[in-house]
């Protein structure tokens, strides 16, 4: 049989396509392939491109098995999906124009100034709620910020800390720079059909395993390693 898991396909460490390959490649695709490999030898793995808008649905839809694409845990997405995890936690931070010409230093100082974040994640709601005199742009992609703020339309990109690392590594430091302030905590959980605990418990059990053997911490020295020289001890899982 086949699992399908939905992931990102431009977030770089995450889940982005390498071009050269076709292949999508990053830390949520390792910890889905550790996650299906023990499901049996004959499972194959297809990955779905599952922007951060459309998580839920895509799950609630059936369109995937499985959500695996820098997803916080939260209530509101509680009520329509279950998580499985944590697998790792994140920070919301702020990435601005090499040398910080605004000078912001923290969540405070957006506040009059042009923030981008993407449509449906727990960034924009952040930044609404902390900073409420910011003016927000929304994207589909991070990667929209990006180009919005290389190109002098936005003043600053405010999301998970790990994801702008990401960004500054692909557009370059001579362009861009991470405050490096995180206001917020961002647990990542594995988005499953509501009331599936079997197979909630598996993973759970999956994610346990890989952190006791290793292979959790590989699959981190591997993707978001390579920017972040310290590896992080996974967070406890969480079997609400």
């Amino acid at each position: 049989g086949t699992i399908t898991v939905g992931t990102k396909f431009d977030q770089r460490l995450f889940g982005q396509t390498n071009p050269r390959t076709s292949e999508v490649e990053g830390f949520d695709v390792e910890i889905a392939k550790l996650i299906v490999e023990a499901i049996g030898p004959d499972v194959e793995i297809e990955f779905v491109e599952t922007p951060s808008a459309i998580r839920e649905q895509a799950i609630v839809d059936g369109n995937v098995d499985m959500v695996v694409a820098t997803y916080t845990i939260n209530d509101a997405r509680k009520e329509r999906i279950d998580f499985a995890g944590p697998y790792y936690v994140a920070g919301q931070d702020i990435m601005v124009p090499a040398g910080n010409p605004l000078a912001i230093e923290g969540v405070d100082d957006l506040n009059g100034k042009r923030v981008c974040s993407v449509q449906g994640s727990t960034s924009i709601d952040n930044v609404r709620e902390m900073a409420p005199q910011a003016e927000v742009t929304e994207f589909p992609l991070y990667t929209n910020c990006a180009d919005a703020m290389r190109d002098g339309r936005v003043d600053a990109v405010s999301t998970d800390n790990v994801i702008l690392l990401g960004l500054v590594e692909q557009y370059g430091s001579d362009l861009f720079e991470v405050v490096g302030n995180p206001f917020t905590t961002e647990p990542y959980g594995i988005g499953i059909p509501k009331g599936d605990d079997e197979f909630r418990t598996f993973v759970n059990d999956r994610l346990e395993e890989i952190y006791e053997n290793g292979e959790w911490a590989e699959a981190y020295e591997s993707t978001v390693g390579t920017v972040d020289d310290e590896v992080p001890e996974p967070p406890p899982v969480d079997r609400y």
